[in-house]
């Protein structure tokens, strides 16, 4: 259990509050990556998917949600940090990308109107859910009904006047519900595992230490790319750009080892989980069998989507499945992989569904904006 780090009482060695607090927050920021990369490797060793993601993500959720009292008042995990490590995760997925991924372009189109129409039909299903059986109020519902898009999800729907606790709670729920179930759910339906607890990585083996800058000064170059010219997702996107752009030119080769992806994934995963901070436990349980029910609504549709378009698309009925399941990119690909399909197909669709999410989502807001009347 993580001690409470008091910002009332100076450190020895610092004359003012300010410095104090800095220390305390990274004190505590320390203690708590350290307690999530023992759950990661507990993860690990059960067999999760993805197990740097989603223990420090269970962890600190749990953390969040019912032990905040225990942490430093006004504890924030620092953003700038998370952002760092995402965009790792971006090369990554972006070092996949080759040139017989875009050979049939064609197919590559009718995935994409589908998409648009996947993404489209998901957020019904989930507006329905989180409006009509959870009552929530509507620009909460619409907003933690988005497929994709996370981070523009929560701060749209906060702009809309929507309850950022619940915006919170449901996006992060939906990729966990995905990233954890649909693994489990392919690995009994073929009988061995898949993704991550199979043991497939995306990393590079036998990776100089020397390379390591190289691939990090790509990653900022991507960062204040994908900021500059607005991507979505641009922390990860905007690396990922960089990356397919320098591995499809032949210019650089990003190979990133395995331990940095480790780490990325559970700085990333910590950070996600402390988004639950001072939720209400009642409150969680009440979002969690609601998500259950939208994702289940979402992933279905994902199963129809896949059924009509594997045989134009040349893929089978798994990979296609994936390529539509509303989840992370990472582990999705990740799970492509031990499939022997090319992670980067899969990912391109999730690029694409986050795109059309996001863009929906901003045509959206306006609207809720004009509909919505000021606080008083």
């Amino acid at each position: 259990m993580i001690a409470t780090i008091r910002s009332d009482v100076p450190l020895p060695s610092l004359a003012n509050g300010a410095p104090t607090r800095a220390m305390g927050s990274l004190l505590t920021t320390a203690v708590l990556l350290t307690l999530a990369s023992a759950a990661a490797f507990l993860a690990e060793f059960i067999s999760l998917p993805l197990p740097f993601l989603i223990g420090p993500l269970i962890f600190s959720g749990l953390m969040a949600a019912t032990l905040s009292e225990r942490l430093p008042d006004g504890y924030r995990f620092p953003p700038k940090l998370r952002l760092v490590f995402i965009a790792i995760i971006g090369l990554t997925i972006g070092a996949q990308v080759t040139p017989e991924l875009f050979s049939h372009a064609d197919r590559l189109a009718l995935s994409a109107v589908a998409l648009i129409v996947f993404v489209v039909a998901a957020q019904a299903i989930g507006y329905f859910v989180f409006r009509h059986i959870g009552h929530y109020d509507a620009p909460t519902a619409f907003y933690a009904a988005a497929p994709g898009g996370l981070f523009e999800a929560i701060a749209m729907g906060e702009e809309a006047r929507g309850d950022p606790a619940k915006l919170t709670m449901q996006q992060f729920l939906r990729i966990i519900v995905v990233v954890t179930l649909l693994p489990i759910g392919l690995s009994l339906w073929i009988g061995t595992p898949v993704g991550s607890s199979a043991g497939m990585t995306l990393a590079a083996s036998d990776v100089p230490l020397w390379s390591v800058p190289v691939t990090l000064s790509a990653g900022l170059v991507g960062f204040a790319l994908g900021h500059l010219l607005r991507f979505p997702a641009k922390q990860l996107t905007g690396p990922m750009a960089v990356a397919a752009a320098l591995t499809l030119s032949g210019l650089l080769s990003i190979d990133i080892p395995q331990w940095l992806i480790n780490v990325a994934q559970v700085v990333v995963g910590t950070a996600l989980g402390m988004r639950f901070k001072g939720l209400n436990p009642s409150i969680l349980l009440e979002g969690i069998w609601l998500n259950l029910i939208a994702v289940g609504g979402m992933l279905l549709l994902s199963g129809l989507f896949a059924f009509a378009l594997m045989s134009t698309m040349e893929q089978p009925f798994d990979v296609m499945l994936i390529s539509f399941a509303p989840g992370g990119v990472t582990e999705m690909s990740l799970v492509a992989l031990s499939l022997a399909a090319n992670p980067a197909l899969v990912t391109l669709h999730h690029v694409f569904r986050i795109l059309i999410t996001v863009v929906g989502l901003a045509i959206s807001a306006r609207w809720f904006r004009q509909s919505t009347p000021p606080l008083s």
